[in-house]
Formats: structure tokens, C-alpha cells, sequence
């Protein structure tokens, strides 16, 4: 049957939701989970300069990884949309040019990144021997860039088919190489932040392969495109992820204000916040997977131009976030002098910790909320609406309000004003995601594609 791999178009959306999430989730909090042991192995040498020095590169590599996710989100779209029309063909081709776009630039990017890194560390407010720890750590991981973006793009090609399963193996396959190097690197041969980096390295070699065999041995593979199609299809995939990779910048770039701000109250203040940056993704892993999840589904039933089911699936995307979030808020809360025992954290440290979990984990919701509304805007035709509500709760959102928090509060308002910018622009993002599947009709699916590309194939042509 034509769309027989489009396997969202039918069936209770609730579960797949469900399903969809959280098996994508154990793959990312395999991740998560690593980067969390990281911060405790180097919290465990007892020297705050090195926790202040992950903290800043954290955010610098979540700047570089903003590129591989946009990539994954225009190939996870393309497939999808493509499965859900029934163009097999199409669907393995847009995923191979997904694959070598995404190599191509980002080769380019993160070599301009890693001429840079000192200038960009020190933007953010490190200095001293603090600078030279986190500049030593970026380079060693920023060139394995290409490799993780081959990891993304093909995670994102397997969820588009459905196999959310094979997906979360690539990346826990790359958390377990990264969890069992670690220790052995930075304690066995004594190389710290340095054994720390080189894990990394070798983690994300491994998520490239893992998610790239099983495109190939379950999925047809990818159909080498002509030189004319490679041509073609650059506005189609470039039309989704231009605004899918600016909206992604504009998180570190959010961050790293915050960052900056944090740094004025001292090292033990980024220590506390570098470890609330890292128990956040152990915690709410499965609503940062909501996004990448949701998106197939939305995907595949716009394709077909099935519309009541895309609002279904919006609907029980948000219902589900709301029930998990209300769970892990109330555990931590449990475990939250545990959790402050285990990074040996006092001080302002302690507080940041227990601050975040307690009202501030309830307030991710408003993230989560942001994340769904997010995934619609780019599988509907419509990518830089994410674009601006991502750049509006990052800038609008984070720059008054934690200077406020800063002010009224010191360290712990930094956190408070950035969770209550999410508030506000989580529910924008909702009451304008649900007007855009109002205003969505089956007839005109392609169009709002065709428009955020118009420009880019007019540019293409004249060369």
C-alpha cells in the first residue's frame, strides 16, 4: 500500500503521543543522564573552577548543537509529510539531502565556532583559569560536530518512519559509551575535563552509526539524488531549517545571558546553576523528546490532509505534558536534599538547587507547552512562527525579567525571571499554534512550504 509505513494515520493519537515520547525520551535522558554523571565526576576533584568551566561550555555547545537539531527537524518534517502522501521515493531522497546539507554546513559552522571559542567563553563571563579549562574542553568536542548532526538528522528520519525504538537505541548506545569511558578517562588517566571531552568524542560516533544502519537495513535506505534534485530540494529543506536552526540559536543565546548574569554573583553561583542545567534534562528529558515526537505525528496527518487529527494530536500532546510534569515536580521536591547531598552543593549553590525543585520544576510546563506549539509550527508550513515565539521567550522573555529577578532577588531571581518569561510566552505560542491549525485546510497543504522557500529557490535559480 502506498503510505503503509505512515503508520500515525490511524490508531488512539493519545498513545502514540505517549509511546512516541517517552521511547524517545530514554534515549535522550541516556544522554542527559551522562552529561548529569559528568557534572558529578568533576564536582567529585573539588574544584569549582572546573564545574564553572562545564557550566560555560554547556551552553556553548548547546549553541552548536541548535544546528544539527534544525536539520533534524527540516528531515524529520520532509519524511513525514512525504510518508503521509504516499511518495516512498521522496521520503528516502529528501532524508539523503537532509543528511549531506546537514554535514556540508555543518563542517563550516563548527569550524568558524571552534576560531572562536575563547572569544565566545569570555563573552559569557569566564576568565582566568576558568577560560582556559572551558577553551581546552570545546575543542576537543566542537570538531566531532558533523557526527552528531549525523546522529540528529538520522534520529529524526527513523521517528518520521515511526521507529521511535531504534532511534532511542542510537542514543543510548552513545550514553553508555560515554558512561562507561568517563570514569575510566577522567579518573583511570587522570585527564579530568580533558577525559571528559574525549568520552564525548567517542559517544557521538557511535549515535552517528547506530542511527544511520538502521535507515539502511529496515527503511529502504536513501535514494541517491540526481544533481537536479540535490538542486531542488535545497529550498525545500533549507525553507524549514533556516527558521528551525535560528529559532534553535536563539535557547544558548538566551541562556548564555543568563549565564553571564549568574556569573556576577561568583563561581559557586554558575556551579549551582551549571547543575540545575543538568538535572533539568535528566528530568524533563521527556518533554524536550515531546517536540521531536509529536512532529512525525502532526507531520504524517497533515501530509495526508487529515486536519481533526493534527488538533487531536496537539491537544493530547499538551494533556500529556501536563500530567508528567506534575509527577517529576512533586519527586524532586521529595528528593531535593538528596539530590543537593550528591553535588555536595552549599551556599548559594544549595539554594539554586532547591529552588529548582520546588516551584520552578512545576513552571517548566510553560516550556513544554512551547516545545508542542513549536513542533506544529514546523510541520504545518509555517517555521518561523517557532521562530519568532523561540526568539521572543529568549530575548522578551529572559533578558527583562532576569535582570529584574537579579535585582530583587540576586541569584536565585535569575532563575525565577527565566521561568516566568516562559509562562508568558508558552501560552502565546499555544493560542497561536491553535490559530494556525484553525486556519489549516487539506487543499492548500503545500503552499505555506512553498512560501517560506520562494525567496531562497529565486536566489538558487539566478546562480
Amino acid at each position: 500500500m502506498a503510505n503503509e509505513q505512515a503508520k500515525f494515520l490511524e490508531g488512539n493519537l493519545f498513545k502514540h503521543v505517549s509511546v512516541m515520547s517517552l521511547t524517545a525520551s530514554i534515549g535522550l535522558m541516556a544522554v542527559f543522564l551522562v552529561d548529569f554523571v559528568d557534572m558529578i565526576f568533576i564536582s567529585m576533584l573539588g574544584k569549582a573552577e572546573l564545574a564553572a568551566a562545564v557550566g560555560y561550555a554547556g551552553a556553548i555547545l548547546f549553541f552548536t548543537s541548535s544546528f544539527g537539531i534544525g536539520m533534524a527537524i527540516a528531515a524529520g518534517s520532509l519524511v513525514a509529510r512525504a510518508l503521509g502522501e504516499g511518495d516512498g521515493h521522496m521520503a528516502r531522497r529528501r532524508a539523503a539531502t537532509s543528511l549531506l546539507y546537514g554535514v556540508l554546513f555543518g563542517g563550516v559552522f563548527a569550524a568558524l565556532v571552534w576560531w572562536q571559542v575563547p572569544a565566545f567563553a569570555a563573552l559569557m563571563g569566564a576568565e582566568g583559569e576558568t577560560l582556559t579549562l572551558a577553551t581546552s574542553y570545546l575543542r576537543i568536542i566542537i570538531p566531532s560536530l558533523p557526527l552528531l548532526i549525523v546522529g540528529m538528522v538520522g534520529g529524526a528520519i527513523l521517528r518520521a518512519h515511526g521507529d521511535a525504538r531504534r532511534s532511542m537505541m542510537a542514543t543510548v548506545t552513545g550514553g553508555v559509551v560515554n558512561a562507561v569511558l568517563d570514569p575510566i578517562l577522567i579518573f583511570g588517566l587522570g585527564l579530568d575535563l580533558t577525559g571528559a571531552a574525549l568520552a564525548s568524542v567517542a559517544a557521538r560516533v557511535a549515535i552517528a552509526f547506530m542511527s544511520l544502519w538502521p535507515i539502511f537495513k529496515f527503511h529502504g535506505g536513501l535514494d541517491r539524488p540526481t544533481r537536479e534534485e540535490f538542486r531542488v530540494d535545497f529550498p525545500a529543506i533549507l525553507g524549514i531549517a533556516f527558521p528551525a536552526i535560528l529559532t534553535q540559536l536563539a535557547t544558548p543565546i538566551g541562556q548564555a545571558f543568563v549565564t553571564r548574569t549568574m556569573a556576577q554573583f561568583g563561581a559557586d553561583a554558575v556551579a549551582g546553576m551549571a547543575i540545575v542545567g543538568r538535572l533539568t534534562p535528566v528530568a524533563f528529558g521527556v518533554l524536550f523528546a515531546l517536540s521531536g515526537a509529536v512532529g512525525p505525528i502532526i507531520g504524517q496527518n497533515f501530509g495526508a490532509g487529515n486536519t481533526e487529527r493534527v488538533k487531536i494530536a496537539f491537544r493530547d500532546a499538551l494533556l500529556f505534558a501536563a500530567v508528567f510534569v506534575l509527577g517529576v515536580t512533586a519527586l524532586l521536591f521529595v528528593l531535593r536534599a538528596p539530590i543537593a547531598a550528591l553535588f555536595n552543593a552549599d551556599g548559594i549553590a544549595l539554594e539554586l538547587v532547591y529552588l529548582f525543585c520546588g516551584p520552578l520544576a512545576l513552571a517548566f510546563y510553560f516550556n513544554g507547552m512551547l516545545f508542542v506549539s513549536n513542533a506544529a509550527f514546523n510541520n504545518l508550513g509555517h517555521p518561523f512562527y517557532s521562530t519568532w515565539t523561540n526568539w521572543g521567550r529568549n530575548i522578551l522573555g529572559t533578558v527583562p525579567f532576569v535582570l529584574l529577578g537579579a535585582s530583587w532577588f540576586g541569584a536565585a531571581g535569575v532563575l525565577i525571571g527565566q521561568a516566568v518569561g516562559g509562562v508568558v510566552f508558552g501560552l502565546g505560542a499555544m493560542f497561536l499554534a491553535r490559530r494556525v491549525m484553525n486556519s489549516s485546510a487539506s487543499g492548500v497543504k503545500r503552499e505555506p512550504f512553498q512560501r517560506q522557500g520562494r525567496l531562497l529557490a529565486l536566489f538558487h535559480n539566478r546562480r
